[in-house]
């Protein structure tokens, strides 16, 4: 091994090794890692930045443009009382959705197909009495399983095919990935929708879930004159209340000392944590009071949910600084937080994405501040003034998929749509250009570079190497088997681009090896990389769904594990019937 080779082996790791923490953010970890990689002469300076004019970064951008016109055509939202009226059972409401999601996500990224069925599956669980567990993580899955059918369907599947094309020419035409992706897609969605109702039953005789299920939130409230924590000291606060006390201010200071001596009086402020139906309760009873909200009064104020998606410009923001909702009136009575860490007071606590916060404030100033921070409610809203219910925006995407399914580059397929929109008004190019979630395509494209130099530097070459010494990777199926476990072992921990990047070099190098067509490696590496069911930090809509429907870590791997298992053998033996 040189040493080129080796630095470049040990800035993979480190780089991938920094996006499993979840610390730093996703761009900042990328450009570290391509101004490090050109520090150490792995590629030159004019290719340093050459991944942001790459057909597929560019692709990704015109996908993203057009998804926020389809989300708020509201085409879906009649959907929701023709479930209702049909009289299916639960499993069949739960295939259907899911089926539904998957059938977006072909066409658009997994992202916001999820955030389209989103409201659609929430309002289905309060109409139906469907446990909100049964929708959320099925529709989540379903997103990603609707990505492995399409090359727009998700990144992974865009950047595997711009390496065939380096390699051989000619890329991936638009469906080729259906042959096993829509199968793959099937099985996954029925397997997830069969089992969920087992894992995560209905409520109790009660109409309660089950305290495991209940969603935890942090909240600030004060304590009156006769609550019945009064007298009490916050060691006890968690066996006779059922909350995790965090903070005591009194007089505008904190009560600091041991927990068994801090004891609660009248007018002191709470910091705590528990189930939000404990909370309501205690509401209800006095016990804890939330500060009078001074549009309380009003005919149109409301409180609604919102989840903090991972475009939202309040990521990293601490709640005392977020001037979108003070300056309309608006007030975060509470934070379901994906952090442990609760340090100081509600105000101090900063947001990630997957958080829900409850917004207590007049309708219209929530909804407009919302579109402003491009956070989404947990629940169906009146149609703002730019969405609309009309059927042209999807005949003109349509077109731009049946030109890229016959031969254009879907790039310039989707130049063209996204022309189109905007000269027949539904797009306004210099709004949505704001709006798009910039990281995820700047960490795309300074993660190019870097991919390109495993197989310029002769990196995959010596990895191949040192594998073949422990598997027979000359024999097709072995090295395509192992090339569908690295790519699915990894996408937990980091995102299906930066999967797709690092292995698709190494595929080739099998398929070399072996004297195979590199069609089926490359292939597996994208199936492996966006069947991602394990984590809730892998991809973004697992961490969305965890916030939203209350799941805890060990959820995703009782879900998860039977669909990853499915989903390898299935895709080994179509890969095996269709490719080789």
């Amino acid at each position: 091994m040189t040493l080129e080779q080796a630095a470049l082996l040990i800035l993979l790791v480190a780089m991938l090794f920094l996006f499993s923490l979840d610390r730093l953010r996703i761009e900042v970890i990328a450009i570290g890692g391509l101004l490090a990689g050109y520090v150490l002469g792995l590629y030159p300076a004019d290719s340093i930045f050459a991944g942001f004019a790459s057909p597929v970064v560019v692709t990704v951008v015109e996908i993203l443009l057009i998804v926020q016109i389809l989300a708020r055509t509201k085409l879906f939202d009649s959907l929701a009382e023709r479930f209702v009226a049909s009289g299916l059972s639960h499993f069949r409401v739960i295939a259907g959705v899911s089926a539904l999601t998957g059938f977006i996500s072909i066409f658009m990224n997994n992202i916001g197909a999820f955030a389209i069925s989103l409201p659609l599956a929430l309002r289905l669980s309060t109409l139906m009495s469907i446990p909100r567990r049964q929708l959320v993580m099925p529709i989540s899955f379903a997103a990603l399983l609707g990505g492995l059918v399409s090359l727009i369907g998700t990144p992974a599947n865009l950047l595997v095919s711009d390496a065939l094309e380096k390699n051989t020419g000619k890329g991936f035409r638009f469906f080729d990935f259906a042959y096993v992706g829509l199968p793959v897609a099937v099985t996954g969605i029925l397997l997830i929708a069969l089992i969920v109702q087992r894992l995560f039953p209905e409520p109790d005789e009660t109409g309660e879930m089950s305290t495991q299920s209940a969603r935890r939130i942090v909240v600030e409230r004060g304590i009156p004159e006769h609550s019945p924590l009064v007298g009490v000291t916050l060691a006890q606060c968690p066996e006779r209340f059922g909350i995790q006390p965090h903070a005591l201010i009194r007089d505008r200071a904190f009560v600091f000392g041991p927990l068994e001596q801090s004891v609660i009086q009248p007018g002191d402020i709470l910091l705590a944590q528990g189930a939000d139906s404990v909370f309501a309760d205690l509401a209800v009873s006095q016990a804890l009071v939330p500060d009078a909200h001074p549009h309380g009064l009003q005919p149109d104020f409301t409180s609604i949910e919102a989840v903090v998606m991972p475009e939202s410009t309040v990521v990293g923001s601490r709640i005392a600084s977020l001037e979108v909702f003070r300056n309309r009136g608006i007030t975060i009575s509470a934070l379901s937080m994906r952090s442990p860490r609760i340090e100081g007071r509600f105000a101090d606590l900063q947001l990630s994405i997957g958080d829900i916060l409850l917004l207590e404030g007049p309708k219209a100033a929530i909804a407009e501040a919302l579109e402003e921070c491009e956070c989404l409610p947990l629940a169906s809203a009146a149609p703002s003034p730019g969405s609309s219910a009309s059927w042209q925006p999807f005949a003109i995407f349509a077109c731009g998929v049946v030109a890229s399914a016959f031969g254009l580059r879907p790039d310039i397929a989707l130049a063209f749509v996204v022309l189109a929109l905007a000269l027949r008004g539904y797009l306004n190019i210099r709004q949505a250009m704001a709006d798009i979630n910039w990281p995820i395509i700047i960490m795309l494209a300074a993660m190019i570079p870097i991919g390109q130099a495993v197989a310029t530097t002769g990196t995959a070459e010596t990895i191949a190497a040192w594998l073949s010494l422990a598997f027979p990777i000359g024999y097709p199926l072995w090295g395509i088997a192992l090339v569908l476990l690295l790519a699915m072992a990894l996408t937990p921990f980091v995102n299906n681009a930066t999967v797709a990047i690092v292995l698709a070099p190494i595929a080739l190098e099998f398929a070399r090896a072996g004297q195979q067509p590199p069609q089926a490696y490359l292939i597996a590496v994208a199936a492996g990389a966006s069947q991602d069911f394990l984590t809730p930090f892998g991809h973004h809509n697992n961490t969305l769904s965890m916030s939203i429907g209350g799941y805890r870590f060990g959820d995703f791997l009782r879900a998860g594990w039977p669909l990853t298992l499915a989903g390898y053998i299935v895709t080994l033996i179509l890969i095996a019937l269709f490719w080789l």
